[in-house]
C-alpha cells in the first residue's frame, strides 16, 4: 500500500507516491500524463542494469514506447559536459515539448535530468523515479535541478518541478549499505531541522530504517517527504523557510569540493559531517547547548556516518580553502556567509550574517590546517 503526498503548488501541484511495488505501476501512473505514448528514460549504468528491464516492462505494458539514455554513474557526470551530452542525446530522439522525460536513478540522475528537462526546447515535463534513499527523501522532491562546476556544487541550475514522483521502497533492497547510510543523513536532517519528535523516533528506530525494515522505512521516507512537501509548498524558490533544508550543506558542500566530488566522500556523508559541524558551531556561538550538539553528533555517528573532519580519511582540510568554498555558496550574500544553525534539536534557523573569521577559527578548533 503506497502513501500519497501532494506538493501543493496550485496548477503545478504533483503527487509523490511512497511505497513498495511502484515500479511495476509506473506505466499506468505515467500514461495519463503523456500526450503521446512515448518517453525517454535517463538512468545510469548501475540502476539500468539492476532495474531497467522491470521499468521497461511496466511502461511497455501500458503501451508506452521507451527510449533509454544510459549515462555513467557518479557525481562527475553532473557537469557541463554531462549536460551537453544528455541534451544532444535527447535532441537526437526528436522529443517535442509535449513529451515527458523520466529520471530513473539517484540524485545525480535526477538533478541532471531535471535541469536538462528545464532547458530542453525551453522546458519539457519530467517524472522522478528515485532509486536511492537520499533521492527519495530529498532531491527528487521540490524541483531543484542543477549541475556542479569546479567552483562549487549545484551553482548552475533551475527550479523545475516534476509532474510526478514514484518512490518505490523495493528498489532500495539493491542499494549498497554505504549509499543507504549516506541517504540516512538526509533523513535525520528533517528531525534536526524542525521535528524533534521525529528525531527521537530516529534515535530509537534508525537501525531499523538502515536495515530496510518495511514499516520503519516507509514511515521514515513518508515523514521526510511530508515535511519537504509542506516547506516547498510554502517557499518554492528558497526565499525563506526552504533554506532550512540546507542544514549541514554549507559545511558539507565545501568538504565535497575539497575532495573533488568523488568516491572519497559521498554527498550524504558530507552532509552528515556538515550537520554535526553546524550543531557544534551553533554551540560554540552560544546558540544551543553543547549537550544538544553532542546528542545530534551521536545520533548521526550511530548510523556509521562521519561527524568530524578527521573521519574523512586521507583528506586533510585547510580552513582558508573551506571558507573560500563557502563564500561561493548560493546562499552567501554581500560577502557575508549564510548558514543554517540551530537553537536546539528540531529548531534550525537561517543565519544570514555569519562572520567568516568566526567560521575560520571554528574550523581550526575542528582540526583544519590554517
Amino acid at each position: 500500500m503506497s502513501r500519497r503526498i501532494v506538493v501543493g503548488l496550485a496548477d503545478r501541484a504533483y503527487e509523490v507516491a511512497v511505497g513498495p511495488g511502484l515500479l511495476d505501476q509506473a506505466g499506468q501512473r505515467i500514461a495519463p500524463l503523456l500526450k503521446r505514448p512515448r518517453t525517454a528514460v535517463v538512468s545510469d549504468e548501475t540502476v539500468w542494469g539492476l532495474h531497467g528491464a522491470r521499468l521497461t516492462a511496466a511502461l511497455e505494458g501500458a503501451r508506452i514506447a521507451v527510449s533509454p539514455i544510459v549515462i555513467s554513474p557518479g557525481e562527475q557526470t553532473k557537469s557541463f559536459a554531462g549536460l551537453a551530452d544528455l541534451s544532444d542525446r535527447l535532441l537526437a530522439l526528436e522529443l517535442d515539448r509535449g513529451d515527458l522525460i523520466i529520471a530513473f536513478g539517484g540524485g545525480v540522475v535526477g538533478d541532471l535530468t531535471g535541469f536538462a528537462a528545464a532547458i530542453y526546447k525551453r522546458g519539457v515535463g519530467f517524472v522522478q523515479i528515485p532509486t536511492t534513499l537520499l533521492a527519495q527523501v530529498d532531491s527528487s522532491v521540490g524541483g531543484k535541478t542543477a549541475i556542479d562546476t569546479p567552483r562549487g556544487k549545484n551553482l548552475v541550475g533551475a527550479f523545475h518541478q516534476p509532474r510526478l514522483v514514484l518512490a518505490d521502497l523495493d528498489v532500495l533492497a539493491t542499494l549498497p549499505d554505504r549509499e543507504m547510510r549516506a541517504g540516512y543523513a538526509e533523513v535525520i536532517k528533517y528531525g534536526l531541522l524542525g521535528d524533534f519528535g521525529f528525531f527521537e523516533w530516529l534515535e530509537a528506530n534508525g537501525a531499523k530504517v538502515l536495515a530496510r525494515e518495511p514499516e520503519a522505512l516507509a514511515h521514515a521516507v513518508a515523514r521526510c517527504v511530508e515535511m519537504k512537501a509542506e516547506i516547498v509548498g510554502e517557499d518554492e524558490t528558497e526565499q525563506g523557510r526552504r533554506a532550512l533544508l540546507n542544514l549541514g550543506h554549507t559545511f558539507g558542500h565545501a568538504l565535497e569540493a575539497e575532495t573533488g566530488y568523488g568516491a572519497a566522500l559521498l554527498h550524504g556523508e558530507a552532509v552528515a559531517a556538515g550537520q554535526a559541524m553546524a550543531f557544534r558551531f551553533s554551540a560554540a556561538q552560544g546558540l544551543c547547548s553543547r549537550q544538544e550538539a553532542t546528542r545530534a553528533e551521536l545520533a548521526i555517528g550511530a548510523a556509521g556516518l562521519p561527524v568530524r573532519l578527521g573521519d574523512v580519511l586521507g583528506h586533510p582540510f585547510a580552513a582558508e580553502a573551506l571558507v573560500r568554498h563557502m563564500a561561493q555558496d548560493k546562499k552567501a550574500e554581500g560577502g557575508r556567509l549564510t548558514f543554517i544553525l540551530a537553537r536546539g534539536l528540531g529548531e534550525a534557523f537561517v543565519a544570514k550574517d555569519v562572520d567568516a573569521a568566526a567560521v575560520r577559527d571554528f574550523l581550526l578548533t575542528e582540526g583544519a590546517a590554517p
